[in-house]
Formats: structure tokens, sequence, C-alpha cells
């Protein structure tokens, strides 16, 4: 009997070393698993003067061994605007840090920065690099390098000004308030976070200049997250919105460049759009929904749709170039103009009267798969028309339901430069062979999108004029 239990005492002393030696032992297997309290780190305080802030995120082991990070590093080094401490030591770079079964170690980031810096850009990022059993993890550091407007979950409640002094970054969204206008001055840039809406129940009014133009875009001005269309959601024009203004005004990389819903309250159009681009919207460029528009000598390019008009409405379009190409980011899968007076409705199709002009206009896509740049489609008996007078467009079947009067058909427009290759566009016209030269009509709007003089014999088609 002594000897039995003296067998089995040294076989449980053996079977708690194995398993000791076990546990103690690291998992190497590349699918061992790792968690962040948080893949980016971004630091959206007001900075007023040279500071330092610092934030902190956890690396959990989730395994019930030893993990052995064979590397956290800063990428950017000694050069960097950022500082990490690993687990209690400051060092831009660690290797081999043990982290303990179902454990985890704290990170700690530190930014300084001089917004008032010239030479610094809007945006300083830079990253982490968490490395261990083959497997690169990052998390992305953030911080605003120069000093600007912050504007939270804003709500413009009395009839403002924004002067061209600073960037303004808008974080959680912006409302103008019904009955409310807000004037934007040449040269202001205006920055938007990924979930920040620019919503107008009021009136926006923005006076560009050419050279001095008011740009809205997403705040993510790093490469090569500044190119990427959907960086921001869009400016909406709602249903109170009225006598909106943009005069040389550019909007690019949102979601929907701009969004303008529901009949004006008044006899004005909801929104006029003069000399102004919206560019790289990954959904429409410029969505109408039974609204009413006016624009002249403007650029819609490289959009999910670049024009896309709703249940109807009213609208006048001079002197326009919309034009897609398929790339990298965006691929040309859809009309560069789609025009219908109908819109389903929670299971219901809804139609509405439908009146359109374009003028003057070129409309034109390629390297996709779409046919007929030209979609305009009727439902019901509503009032429809639409007429395409003096305009460049292709298309292998002409749109239904529309007048075509002294149009061009299937003939490339002879852009100046498109480099797809390098994301290169250049939508102005210099060969004197180029089909739409001197062959618009006469119109009221006396300068092209450059602000250049068309007075001189015809106007040229689109929104560039040769010179």
């Amino acid at each position: 009997m002594k000897h039995v239990q003296l067998i089995f005492a040294a076989a449980l002393v053996s079977s708690l070393l194995f398993l000791s030696c076990k546990k103690d032992s690291f998992i190497k297997d590349s699918a061992a698993r790792l968690s962040f309290s948080s893949d980016e780190i971004k630091f959206d305080t007001v900075f007023t003067s040279v500071g330092s802030i610092t934030q902190s995120f956890k690396i959990f082991n989730d395994n019930d061994r030893k993990l052995l990070l064979s590397q956290v590093k800063l990428m950017g080094g000694l050069t960097s605007a950022f500082k990490i401490n690993i687990n209690g030591v400051a060092s831009t770079e660690q290797n081999n840090i043990e982290v303990a079964a179902n454990d985890s170690i704290y990170v700690f980031v530190t930014v300084t920065v001089n917004p008032t810096a010239a030479n610094l850009p809007f945006i300083i990022s830079d990253s982490i690099l968490v490395n261990y059993n083959g497997n690169d993890r990052f998390v992305h550091l953030e911080a605003y390098g120069q000093n600007a407007h912050f504007l939270n979950n804003t709500v413009v409640a009395t009839n403002t000004t924004w002067v061209n002094d600073l960037p303004y970054v808008i974080l959680g969204g912006l409302q103008v308030d019904t009955g409310i206008v807000l004037n934007i001055n040449p040269g202001c840039r205006i920055y938007s976070h990924a979930d920040a809406a620019f919503i107008v129940d009021g009136t926006l009014f923005i006076n560009g200049a050419k050279n001095n133009e008011v740009v809205f875009a997403g705040d993510r001005l790093d490469e090569p997250y500044k190119y990427f269309p959907a960086g921001w959601p869009g400016i909406y024009f709602r249903s109170t919105a009225k006598d909106n203004f943009m005069n040389f005004a550019v909007v690019k990389n949102a979601y929907r460049g701009v969004v303008v819903q529901d009949p004006s309250t008044n006899v004005n159009p909801k929104l006029i759009m003069h000399q102004s681009i919206i560019d790289n919207a990954l959904d429409a460029g410029l969505m109408c929904i039974n609204s009413n528009v006016q624009s002249d000598n403007s650029l819609f390019s490289n959009c999910g749709k670049n024009i896309q008009v709703m249940l109807g409405g009213n609208y006048s379009f001079t002197n326009c170039t919309v034009a897609s190409f398929s790339n990298l980011l965006l691929l040309h899968k859809s009309p560069v103009l789609i025009a219908n007076n109908f819109a389903d409705q929670n299971g219901t199709t809804l139609t509405a009267d439908l009146n359109a002009v374009f003028t003057n206009s070129i409309f034109w896509g390629d390297d996709g798969n779409i046919e007929d740049e030209l979609s305009v489609n009727k439902q019901g008996a509503n009032n429809f028309n639409v007429v395409f007078n003096h305009c460049l467009y292709k298309a292998v079947n002409d749109p239904s339901n529309t007048t075509l009067t002294a149009s061009i058909k299937n003939i490339d427009p002879s852009f100046d430069s498109i480099d797809i290759d390098h994301g290169y566009y250049d939508f102005r016209i210099n060969n004197p062979a180029a089909p739409g030269i001197d062959l618009g009509a006469t119109t009221v709007f006396p300068n092209d999108l450059d602000n250049n003089n068309r007075s001189v014999g015809l106007p040229d088609l689109g929104c560039y004029e040769k010179q």
C-alpha cells in the first residue's frame, strides 16, 4: 500500500510540474488572441498654446498562457511629436515584453505640439506597432497640429459669420437652426469628423472667391486618408432651409456631398450653386429630393452618382461639367446624371412634377461599365419637362421623356488631362478642335469656373471656357 501511495504522489508531483511548466511557457501560435482597449488614440483637445497631453491604452493577453510581445514600437521614432511609455518605461521601442496569461500592460501616449507653428500639418499622425508571433498590429495616433475653431455638437442659434483666421473643425455635427443665417467668408476651411454632418435648417451663405475658395472636407488630412471618399457625411439642406447660396465652394471626399431636400419655403431657389465644385463623394455628389436648385459654371466630378434627382422638383444647370472616371477609390458604375420624378417610400411609389433644364453642359464618363450617362425616368401622369439644350453627352440610347436640342453625342470632350494612376484630373478644355468650343447658347452668366470671361463669341460647353 505504501508503495502505491508513493507512486501516486510521484505521479501527482510530475503532473503538477508539467502543468506548471506548460503554464509558464509562452503561447507561440499565430492565432493567439491579443486585444487593445482602443485601436486609435485621438487628441482633439483645443490647443491654445504649447502643451502636452497624455492618454493611454491597454494591451490585453486574452490567452491562458503567457504571450511574448516581440516588439512595441513608435513608428515615427525620435522625430515623432508623440512620446510613449511602455509598461512604465519611457522609450520609442521595447522588445520581448512578457504579458502574463489573461493579463495586460499599459501604454501611455503623450503629444507635444505648438499649434501656432506654421510649418506643422493640420493633423499630426503616427502609429504604434505591436508585433507578436509573426503578427503586426497597429494603434493609430492623431492630434491636431494647428489651432482651430473646434465645434462639438454645435447648434448655430444666432446669425453668425465665420472669418478666415483659423480652420473650423466640426466634431459630432453642426446644425444651422431654423431662421438663422450662417455666413462663411472667403478662404474658410471647414473640416468635419467622420460622424459630423453639416445640417442646414436655416440659411447657409458661402461667399468664396477665385483662389480663395471655401473648402469643406474631412478632418483626416494625412496620407492616404485625405483622398478617401466618405471621410465625412456631407452638407444637408433640410425642409425649412431657404435662400442658400454657394459661391466658389469646394465640397470634397464626403459620403454625400450636398443633399437638398423638399421644395423652397418661398419663391426663390432653395440652393443656388455658383462656380463651385463637388468632388469624390462616395454616394451622390449632389442629391436633390423634390427641391429647387440652380447651378452654373460648376463641376461635379468622380462621385458614385454625380447628380441624382429624386421625386421631381425644379432645376436649372448651366455650363456645368458632370464627369466620372473609374479609379482606385471609386468605380464608375452609375450614370453621371439620374433624374426621376418618383421615389419609393415604405413600399409605396410617390410621384411629383419634374422640370429640369440643362444648358451648355457636358455629361461624360469612362473606364466603367456605363453605356448611357443620362438616365431620365418618369412614372405617373405628373408634369414632366426635361430639356438638354446645347449639351455634350455619352450614350448608346438617348434618354427617354426628354427634349434634346442642338446637342452632341458620343464625341470625346477632350478634357485637358486625365491621369487615373496618379489621381490627377483637369477638366479644362484647351484643345482648339474640341467639340464643345463656341457651341453653347448665350446665357446670363459672364464667367466660367476659373472666373474667366465668356463674353467673346459664343460660350464653350462645360464649366471651363477655353482661353
